[in-house]
């Protein structure tokens, strides 16, 4: 009887061990697992503040646009201020001042150009700001749709007027024998507006050649 009962304690205390032995197991496996879980949670939060930091990036890089509203429906430019920053600046101080508004494209000459910003309907010329330096060979090339500065024949003459290209003018262009005209910006909406404004009749006013027949006016201009 002792030794049976001896037989019995023993298979009671190997039980016991076994199951003290398999808890031990159990827990530190669970402990593994919420540091793995812990690991993971840090990994999302770290690729979260990634993703936060670039949308903030590519806000604050984002370029300016704004919208010409015509007579004729809208136009949205994109402007690049990293490559033409004095051009942009003095842009937008005219866009911000609504000096566009009311304004109309004196100037259409189809396969070209169509040229507006500085006149009235009435074929006055509005008081502008003082000239700005020319920024060209800055990588901007005058291709279809690009908006550029409209000058006379002195280099740093640019104020107001601003035309937009209607097909691809590479000789308006940087060259060594020509400093060329300052681009500034791209037409990304409303191209259709600008070839509309481009098949406008034209004729002579005060003096001033390819001024359209039927006024296109500039209503107003802002930023996006």
């Amino acid at each position: 009887m002792n030794e049976n009962l001896k037989i019995i304690l023993g298979i009671v205390i190997m039980v016991i061990l076994i199951v003290i032995f398999s808890m031990l197991v159990i827990e530190n496996k669970s402990n593994t697992d919420l540091d793995t879980d812990h690991e993971n949670t840090t990994d999302l939060t770290d690729k979260n503040t990634e993703v936060s930091e670039k949308k903030e990036n590519e806000v604050e890089n984002m370029n300016p646009i704004v919208i010409m509203e015509t007579s004729k429906g809208n136009i949205e430019i994109e402007l690049y201020p990293e490559k033409a920053p004095i051009t942009v600046a003095n842009f937008l101080e005219y866009v911000d001042s609504n000096f566009y508004s009311n304004l109309i494209f004196h100037r259409v000459i189809s396969g070209f150009m169509i040229q507006g910003g500085g006149f009235e309907s009435n074929g006055s010329q509005k008081q502008t700001k003082n000239p700005i330096k020319l920024e060209t060979n800055k990588g901007l090339s005058n291709l279809t749709g690009t908006i550029a500065m409209a000058r006379t024949k002195v280099l740093d003459s640019a104020t107001s007027q601003f035309f937009i290209n209607t097909v691809d003018n590479l000789g308006l262009d940087y060259s060594t024998q020509d400093p060329g005209y300052a681009v500034f910006g791209k037409v990304i909406s409303g191209m259709d507006v600008v070839y509309e404004i481009e098949k406008v009749e034209t004729a002579t006013k005060s003096g001033h050649e390819n001024w359209p027949v039927e006024d296109v006016v500039i209503l107003k201009v802002y930023r996006k």
